[in-house]
C-alpha cells in the first residue's frame, strides 16, 4: 500500500474491539450488493459459510451499525436453513444465536459511512470503491475484519447499466436486467477482508496479452483512456519479475484500476486500486505499480498474522520494489532508493521512538510509518547482505511457498532463513526489529607511521552490532575496501597501509542502516 498523508487524520476506527473470533472460522463469504444512483444506500444479503472452532451459543460478526446521521448498516433479518434467527447488533458487533447448521444468511441495508466510498471522480463521475485497510470491511460488509481468518469470496453485484464492476477473482457472469446490469465475481483461494473489494464505475478496459497464463487488464476512466492504458502496462514487465523472482501468481487475474479513494495505492488481491492522479501519460507511477504488485505475493497471500507485524507487507513490497528497480535500472538506482528510505528512516526515528514489531497501536494506521515501509525494506537489505543472494532469494521462495494463501509472523520468517542459511539470525532480527533505533556513528582517524588508526563511537542510547565497511582511498588514486565487526559503543582498529591514505568512506555500498553524527 502506498498511502496519502493528508487523510490519515480522518480514519476513525475501533481498532482495539477488533480481534479475531477465538469461536469462528469463516470457510466462505457470498455477498450480493445492489446499488442505485437515486442514494448512497446499499442492500446487501451475506451468505457465510463458518466452522466452530469451539463451542458457543452466539455468533459474533464485525459490523457497524447505524449511527444518529443514519450512516451504518441495518441488520433486517438473519436466516438459517429457511428459519429466522434471532440476533442483536451493537455499535460494532452483529451477535447471533448459533444455529444448528454451518451457514447464515444475513440481509441488511445502510449507507456506508467508511470501507465503501462512494463518491464523484475528478470528472464529476459517482463511483463506488471498496477501501477496507486496516480493518474497515465491516463498515459495509459483515465479516471476521481480521487478517488472519482468511476465506473464499463471491461478490455478486447489480449495479445501474452504465457501469462497469471489478472484483477479486474471476468475472463468471454478466446479465443485463432491464436498466441494470449484474456481475458475478468469485475468488478460487482465501483472501483476508482487508483487501476483499468491488470497484464500480465507467470504466475503459484494456484487456493485455497474458502473462504466463495470468489475464493482466486496465480499468482506466473514460476520460484519460490514451494516457491510462499507456502507464498501467508497465504492470506486464512487473508481474513477469515477481513471477520469475518469487514463484507463481496466487491470483486468476491481474486487474490494474484508477479509482477514487483514500489511498495512493491499495493492493487488492487481484484488483489493484490506484488513486486517480496515477494515471500521467508519463509512467510515473511505475513504482507505485510495482510496489502493489509485490504485495499481491507478500501481504495479500502471505498475510501477517496480526497488525504488529505488518512490516512483513510493506517492508517486503517496498524492498521488492527496490529490487525491481535494481533489475531494471541497475545497482545505481538500487542505492539511489536505498538513500530515500534511509532519510526517512532516520527523519521519523526523531519523532517516534518505537521499534518496527510495535503491538502498542490500536489505531492500525499509525502503523502506515517509515519503520513498516522504509526501515522494514533496509532490514531486509542487510539481511541479504548478511545472508548472501542465493540464499535470500531461496529463503524468500521458501517462506511465501510456505505461508502463502496463510499467515505468519516475523518468527517464521526468522524460521525459514535460519534454515535456508544455516546461521543463528534471532539477535540479527531482535535488534533492527525490536529494538529502536539505529546506528548514530561518529569516527575520527589518522594515518601514522604505516598505520592507519581508525575509531568508531556509537551515540544512540542502544547498543547494535554490524559489519562497517570503509573505502579508503590513497594519495596515489587507488582505494581499497575493508570491513570491520562492530559490536560495542566505542571501537579502536589499527589497519596496516603502506601508502599514504587521504579519505576514508564510510558505507560506500550503501549496506547498512545508519546516521553520521
Amino acid at each position: 500500500m502506498k498511502f496519502k498523508l493528508f487523510a490519515l487524520f480522518a480514519i476513525l476506527l475501533s481498532a482495539a474491539s477488533l480481534a479475531q473470533n477465538p469461536a469462528i472460522d469463516v470457510q466462505k463469504y457470498e455477498f450480493s450488493l445492489e446499488l442505485t444512483d437515486e442514494n448512497d444506500v446499499i442492500s446487501g444479503m451475506a451468505g457465510i459459510d463458518y466452522e466452530l472452532k469451539q463451542d458457543t451459543d452466539s455468533l459474533v460478526f464485525d459490523l457497524v451499525s447505524q449511527n444518529e446521521d443514519g450512516k451504518g448498516m441495518k441488520v433486517d433479518s438473519i436466516l438459517s436453513n429457511g428459519k429466522k434467527l434471532q440476533f442483536e447488533q451493537t455499535k460494532e458487533k452483529l451477535k447471533i444465536v448459533t444455529p444448528d447448521s454451518s451457514e447464515v444468511t444475513i440481509f441488511y441495508h445502510g449507507i456506508p459511512q467508511d470501507g465503501l466510498i462512494i463518491s464523484r471522480n475528478k470528472y464529476g463521475d459517482r463511483t463506488f470503491f471498496g477501501d477496507n485497510w486496516p480493518n474497515r470491511a465491516h463498515h459495509w460488509l459483515p465479516v471476521i475484519d481480521h487478517p488472519s481468518d482468511k476465506a473464499y469470496v463471491d461478490f455478486t453485484v447489480t449495479a445501474p447499466s452504465h457501469y462497469q464492476v471489478v472484483a477479486n477473482g474471476s468475472l463468471l457472469e454478466t446479465t443485463n436486467l432491464d436498466d441494470k446490469v449484474l456481475y458475478r465475481y468469485s475468488s478460487s483461494v482465501p483472501l483476508p477482508t482487508k483487501v476483499m473489494v468491488i470497484g464500480v464505475a465507467e470504466f475503459a478496459v484494456e484487456h493485455l496479452e497474458e502473462i504466463n497464463d495470468i489475464p493482466v487488464s486496465s480499468w482506466v476512466y473514460p476520460e484519460n483512456k490514451k494516457e491510462g492504458f499507456y502507464d498501467y502496462a508497465q504492470a506486464k514487465e512487473v508481474l513477469q519479475f515477481f513471477m520469475e523472482k518469487v514463484g507463481p501468481y496466487p491470483y486468476t487475474k491481474l486487474a490494474n484500476v484508477q479509482s477514487t479513494t483514500r489511498y495512493g495505492g491499495m493492493e487488492n488481491a487481484s484488483n489493484i486500486f490506484y488513486f486517480e492522479n496515477s494515471v500521467t501519460g508519463e509512467r510515473t507511477s511505475e513504482f507505485l505499480i510495482a510496489h502493489e504488485i509485490a504485495h499481491q505475493w507478500f501481504g495479500d497471500s502471505a498475510s501477517e498474522s496480526d497488525w504488529s507485524h505488518l512490516w512483513l507487507s510493506e517492508g517486503f513490497a517496498t524492498y521488492l520494489t527496490d529490487l525491481y528497480a535494481e533489475h531494471t535500472y541497475g545497482k545505481e538506482k538500487l542505492k539511489e532508493k536505498l538513500k530515500e528510505e534511509k532519510a526517512k528512516v532516520i527523519s521519523f526515528s526523531k519523532k517516534e521512538k518505537t521499534p518496527v514489531i510495535d503491538t502498542t497501536r490500536t489505531d492500525y494506521t499509525e502503523l502506515l510509518n517509515p519503520n513498516s515501509y522504509q526501515k522494514g525494506a533496509w532490514f531486509l537489505h542487510m539481511l541479504r547482505r548478511k545472508v548472501g543472494d542465493e540464499n535470500f532469494w531461496e529463503a524468500i521462495r521458501k517462506y511465501y511457498n510456505d505461508y502463502k494463501l496463510s499467515n505468519a509472523t516475523t518468527d517464521d520468517l526468522l524460521e525459514v532463513f535460519e534454515e535456508v542459511s544455516e546461521e543463528e539470525l534471532g539477535s540479527f532480527f531482535d535488534q533492527w526489529l525490536r529494538q529502536y533505533g539505529h546506528p548514530v556513528l561518529s569516527t575520527s582517524w589518522e594515518h601514522k607511521s604505516g598505520k592507519i588508526n581508525f575509531e568508531v563511537k556509537q551515540a544512540q542510547k542502544n547498543n547494535f552490532s554490524f559489519p562497517l565497511e570503509i573505502k579508503i582511498s590513497y594519495a596515489d588514486g587507488s582505494s581499497e575496501m575493508k570491513t570491520l565487526e562492530i559490536t560495542k559503543k566505542q571501537e579502536k582498529f589499527e589497519l596496516e597501509s603502506a601508502k599514504k591514505s587521504v579519505k576514508i568512506e564510510l558505507d560506500p555500498e550503501s549496506n547498512l542502516l545508519y546516521e553520521e553524527k
